[in-house]
């Protein structure tokens, strides 16, 4: 995300990277050098343009996945692409020594094996038949100057922004770096550059969208600008609305409705597909997931563009909404459309039926709250995750980052492409309030039942299953029976007492048959209360397996990053003008971080802190406290309040000590 205009590079968060600073320069002409893979930017330093080191596993997985498309899209025309480091092909030397009649032969077979040698694109060349590249939002252009420095067979990169600063920022990297021939500076809109690129003779074959927050705006320009089997790359950096905190808000820029969910991050990224895929739509286009990450603060997309009217029928099919349990987090999807063959090999299409559900979960009785539209098909392409995984691990050293991404992808390559969305182990356990199982555990219970089950990369503690809700619910009923609950404390209406007065058993609806993927577990008649005559209880097994421990997990990859450094996570918009970032601000996020939280000890102190806070319910005129609420009553008020009978607004603390029966001392309004 080093397109947007933010703080400049702070020497002291830069762990990630190589950091070198300059001459020290007069205050107006200062800068600082930022050394990262093969580049090498120069940032002035104010709070003009932003580096942040965090995303360096960004750029390096995008560089990495460029690289592969390249070699697919290159290798269709006969060109082949070569990158430092790969091990080149072993090659037949032949002796040419021995006898002097049969150096003519060789010679004429050496001739002809070099007219019959496949055309090669190096690092840093000008491919005429290469890819052509947009980065839409450059700022100081270390993306695309670390495109033109380490990613082979390219024609041309457009490094863009709207800034006049950022584009002579750009400017100045690309001759620092020496790759002109390469980079072309860009000043410009860039949804007018895109929409300026309609034309299938203009289109680009990839196209860089990383915006500072949502992408939304691009999106429309985006889909039309790239061309017919293109690769479209999307950074979305507003977790707080893809993730469920503004549902109306995800809507107004996505189309669809969040939810509050453990799997709120994978559900982000079927939010991210849906919104590309409808917009592409618009334009009888449709797009392919080839790798979607969620990671530290952001979520990225890699897909392909595509057009084809009868493959965009099938869009609707490929979305689904989610109902989601209130009270337990149980989820049932409801594609939108149906698709089914008929003679002919012909395919079908029409409205789905539904609800899948109740009105009331049947697990727990509460009601459900609705979200989506949201993409519900793969949203990887596991031969490409595959293409990239081995190029990153038989080449570490071409990126900084390389544990990280062979961690992340060989992941990818164990979630399971069909099943969307997941539960997680603090979600289950938590509802019924016991004890947590294991990861192994409750992951060999499933396989013992004969179900499948992975992790996600979205999730450390994330359960991916094609086991229905009501088989995953009956698991975990039997683990309380080994880890019991006080049965006395749970409320008669709380999902956990609904839970657990259930025994776990094949219900009188419960089909046994696997296709339909219901509960198929090697079932234990025991002693003791049946639940029906005849329904025998379940047991189930919850003895490790070997393949329940993924292999990703055995190895010990890095596949779940901790948080690299203080302050690591998105930072504030730069303003145009404004002040380098340095002491001054670190120490007042500090000195207004948990303000409210962190009370003085002493009761006095305690007091006048909470008088400098005005009074909520004074403000609405229900305080009933008058001069004995601790908090501020500075505006006028229309009635006397004084006489009336005090409800739960604190009292502020006596001065003279209460005695042994009185309990005094700031409240929380």
């Amino acid at each position: 995300m080093e397109g947007q205009p933010q703080g400049s590079a702070n020497p002291t968060a830069m762990v990630n990277s190589t950091v070198s600073c300059g001459e020290k320069l007069p205050p107006e002409t200062q800068e600082t050098t930022v050394s990262e893979g093969a580049a090498k930017i120069a940032f002035p330093s104010a709070n003009e343009v932003f580096y942040n080191p965090v995303q360096e596993f960004n750029r390096d997985l995008t560089c990495a996945v460029i690289t592969e498309f390249a070699r697919i899209q290159l290798g269709a025309k006969g060109i082949q692409i070569k990158v430092p480091g790969e091990k080149e092909v072993q090659k037949v030397v032949v002796d040419l020594s021995e006898q002097e009649e049969d150096k003519t032969e060789l010679k004429e077979c050496a001739d002809l094996a070099l007219e019959n040698q496949p055309r090669t694109a190096t690092v840093g060349e000008i491919c005429e038949e290469g890819l052509r590249v947009l980065e839409g939002l450059a700022a100081s252009g270390l993306r695309s100057i670390r495109f033109a420095r380490e990613v082979p067979g390219l024609r041309l990169v457009v490094a863009n922004d709207a800034s006049a600063r950022a584009v002579d920022l750009i400017r100045h990297n690309v001759q620092l770096n020496e790759v002109a021939h390469l980079v072309q500076p860009s000043q410009a809109d860039a949804r007018m550059l895109m929409y300026q690129h309609q034309r299938v003779s203009d289109r680009f074959e990839v196209i860089d969208l990383d915006p500072y927050g949502s992408p939304a705006p691009f999106l429309d320009a985006a889909v039309q600008a790239v061309s017919e089997g293109g690769l479209l790359c999307v950074t979305c950096t507003d977790m707080a609305v893809l993730a469920g905190n503004s549902g109306e808000t995800c809507y107004s820029k996505y189309g669809a409705m969040a939810l509050k969910s453990r799997a709120c991050h994978e559900m982000a990224l079927r939010i991210v597909l849906h919104s590309l895929d409808l917009r592409a739509n618009c334009y009888q286009r449709f797009v392919v997931p080839l790798l979607s990450i969620s990671a530290d603060f952001y979520v990225r997309v890699f897909v392909r563009v595509f057009t084809g009217q009868a493959k965009v029928k099938a869009s609707a099919s490929k979305q689904a909404l989610v109902f989601q349990c209130v009270g337990c987090g149980t989820f049932h999807l409801q594609r939108l459309g149906k698709a089914s063959g008929v003679s002919g090999g012909r395919v079908k299409f029409s409205a789905a039926c539904g609800p899948p559900i109740a009105p009331e979960c049947e697990h727990c009785g509460q009601r459900h709250q609705l979200g989506g539209p949201l993409w519900v098909e793969p949203i990887h392409d596991l031969d490409f995750v595959s293409r990239v995984l081995g190029a990153v691990s038989t080449n570490p050293s071409r990126f900084h980052t390389s544990e990280r991404i062979r961690g992340v992808l060989s992941v990818i390559t164990e979630e399971l492409p069909d099943v969307p969305l997941y539960y997680t182990l603090d979600q289950l356990s938590s509802t019924i309030h016991c004890n947590t199982p294991s990861l192994l555990q409750l992951r060999s219970a499933l396989l013992h039942a004969g179900f499948r089950v992975s992790l996600s990369h979205a999730c450390k503690n994330a359960i991916k299953t094609d086991a229905p809700a009501s088989a995953l619910w009956d698991i975990m009923r039997c683990w309380e029976k080994e880890c019991p609950v006080k049965r006395e404390r749970l409320s008669e209406t709380s999902p956990a007492f609904r839970i657990l007065s259930v025994e776990p058993s094949l219900s009188q609806g419960t089909k046994v048959d696997r296709p339909c993927g219901w509960f198929v577990v090697h079932v234990q008649v025991v002693a003791g209360p049946q639940p029906h005559p005849t329904c025998p209880r379940l047991k189930a097994n919850f003895t490790i397996r070997d393949d329940a421990n993924p292999s990703s997990r055995q190895r010990g990859l890095k596949r779940f990053q901790a948080n690299p450094e203080a302050n690591w996570g998105p930072r504030p918009r730069a303003r145009p003008g404004s002040k380098a970032e340095g002491k001054t601000m670190e120490d007042r996020r500090r000195l207004l971080q948990n303000k409210r939280k962190e009370l003085a000890e002493d009761p006095a102190q305690r007091a006048a802190q909470l008088k400098t806070f005005p009074c909520k319910r004074f403000k609405e005129g229900t305080c009933q406290r008058g001069d004995q609420c601790c908090y501020s009553h500075r505006l006028p008020t229309s009635e006397a309040t004084a006489e009336a009978v005090p409800t739960d607004c604190p009292q502020a603390p006596n001065p003279n000590p209460p005695g042994p029966e009185v309990t005094t001392g700031p409240g929380v309004d």
